[in-house]
């Protein structure tokens, strides 16, 4: 993680390949400059994709994450990377929406984050996961 100047970035400003897996991404933060204010960041990626781990096939998805920041924000293109590192890996739906929302949480330290999955019809079902931390439950 960073938490300095944009120097400190891993790839904003910098070439850069994509990651193989999301164990090999990184997501960088930089420090939020209104961290007693309550207010919402939504990032959208209308075309997420993965593979199914069954038959291999690809899935696609829009996946929209919303948080309320505490110390830190997450950096755009070090997301855009780490959700792009998915392309590839072999993940059921729900697993990738947890494990988004996990990864982000570990990064940034929210108030409060909600990540949303809703995955391209296959076999004539559509399927929408939801994750949220803290737990709603």
């Amino acid at each position: 993680m960073s938490n300095g100047p944009a120097d400190d970035f891993s790839l904003l400003g910098h070439e850069s390949s994509l990651p193989a897996s999301p164990d090999e991404a990184k997501l960088d933060t930089f420090a939020n400059k209104s961290p007693g204010r309550g207010y919402t960041i939504t990032l959208d990626c209308p075309e997420f994709s993965s593979l199914c781990p069954v038959t291999g096939q690809p899935d696609s998805a829009h996946v929209e994450i919303s948080y309320v920041p505490d110390e830190l924000c997450v950096e755009t293109k070090s997301l855009k990377y780490y959700l792009a590192s998915y392309r590839n890996l072999p993940c059921f739906n729900e697993e990738i929406v947890n494990r988004i929302l996990d990864d982000l949480v570990a990064a940034t330290k929210p108030q409060r984050m909600d990540v949303v999955g809703e995955f391209s019809p296959r076999g004539g079902i559509s399927l929408t996961a939801s994750a949220s931390y803290p737990d709603e439950w």
